[in-house]
């Protein structure tokens, strides 16, 4: 876009993890920002201290705006709750600073408070406010067994919700399975639902296995079941564990777990109990040897627990396809995932709870040395494009500053 054809108004871009935050929803919102920094003046407000990244400073870069953050650990829901709304009323005022009329502000569902503070400070100034869903809340807390189905405390989070998704301007999910749990509610319209799905970080490609990996030199087995990333309270520890206890007889197999969260927690927890010979741990991978982890597994487990679909969507998966590797998805076969899996032939989908069929896929998986799947998981990985992602975003903010309501006919 030339610069006389730039459209008047800045996006403001609304996330409490930002780089140097090493999360993965912090390297997804500083590309987007990042990419929309071409074509429009942009400000973060970022909840994470420290110094940006050299390739992320400069001229057409965003403007980052530091907002005071404290984060809690998953397990401590109380002080971590708190500690969440603190900063969605700080990051409120700082839009309420920023932002003008005919602005666009864009935010993400991390953490689930933020939304709230971004939509009512948009309707305020007369922005316009777009929403990237990677995890539909109350329905995640519901999932995850800390809040029941009928309670006040999930009543009325609907009840705002469906305030917020009537304010909302745009709704961008990550899965096609969050369509339908989106027009349950009575706010949202088809036409403000934007379907753009993550992408590989990693160039497609296929890898070799190799027993010089640095990941499997110490372990004897043929076949390495790896499990890799955040653990959160949608994914389910015990059937990995329970796996591997029901394959601890058969020695060409073994699980190599690397992560963090409160599922890695139990997942430690298991193992110091029960002593399983056929697990090893790994210290959370860096970025940098990110790669040759996921290289030195013959098969990724992805483990939600029952009801993910049209919740959560493993932002993890594309990587895992793109260094040619199938996967063992527990999940439910509407999910985004599953029917990716499905769709392609790239893996197993096992039923969420069923620790017996995790360990038959993988026993599966242990004889099958399929070569066309890695094929085919490259393949699928090529799809999920970066530039791709980034030009659909960079598209919708436009339609925004061009036309403030996706959901008005045109």
């Amino acid at each position: 876009m030339q610069p006389q054809d730039k459209i008047a108004g800045k996006i403001v871009v609304a996330s409490q993890h930002y780089p140097p935050d090493p999360s993965t929803t912090a390297a997804i919102m500083a590309e987007i920002a990042c990419r929309i920094a071409g074509d429009h003046e942009v400000v973060v407000l970022s909840g994470s201290p420290g110094a940006l990244p050299v390739a992320q400073t400069g001229p057409g870069k965003p403007r980052v705006v530091a907002v005071k953050n404290r984060m809690a650990g998953k397990a401590a829901l109380v002080r971590r709750g708190l500690s969440e709304l603190l900063f969605a009323s700080r990051t409120f005022l700082a839009l309420m600073r920023e932002l003008r009329r005919g602005d666009v502000v864009l935010t993400v569902t991390a953490p689930f408070m933020l939304p709230y503070a971004v939509v009512a400070a948009a309707r305020l100034k007369g922005a316009r406010s777009a929403l990237i869903m990677h995890d539909l809340f109350p329905d995640v807390l519901v999932m995850a067994g800390l809040l029941k189905p009928g309670s006040l405390v999930t009543r009325t989070m609907r009840a705002v919700n469906s305030l917020m998704f009537r304010a909302l301007n745009a709704v961008i999910t990550i899965g096609r399975d969050a369509e339908r749990p989106l027009l349950s509610y009575s706010g949202m319209r088809r036409n403000k639902i934007r379907f753009i799905p993550n992408w590989a970080t990693l160039v497609p490609g296929p890898r070799p296995l190799s027993p010089d990996n640095p990941f499997r030199k110490k372990l004897s087995a043929r076949f390495v079941v790896g499990l890799s990333g955040n653990l959160g309270f949608t994914h389910d520890p015990e059937i990995v564990f329970e796996a591997a206890r029901l394959l601890k007889g058969e020695p060409d197999i073994h699980f190599l777990l690397s992560g963090w969260g409160i599922g890695f927690a139990r997942l430690t927890q298991l193992q110091a109990e029960a002593n399983l010979p056929n697990v090893s741990f790994v210290a959370r991978v860096e970025d940098a040897e990110l790669e040759a982890f996921l290289a030195s597994a013959n098969l990724w487990i992805i483990p939600y627990r029952k009801d993910v679909a049209g919740v959560s969507v493993p932002s993890r998966f594309y990587n895992l396809l793109a260094v040619g590797r199938p996967v063992a998805l527990v999940s439910e076969p509407e999910a985004e995932a599953a029917l990716t899996v499905v769709e392609n032939g790239l893996g197993w989908v096992v039923t969420p709870g069923r620790a017996d069929q995790l360990a038959d896929a993988i026993r599966a998986a242990s004889r099958s040395d399929d070569g066309v799947m890695a094929e085919r998981a490259v393949k699928a990985a090529a799809r999920f494009d970066r530039a791709t992602a980034m030009n659909a975003y960079a598209a919708l903010v436009d339609e925004l500053l061009r036309n403030p309501d996706l959901s008005e006919p045109r």
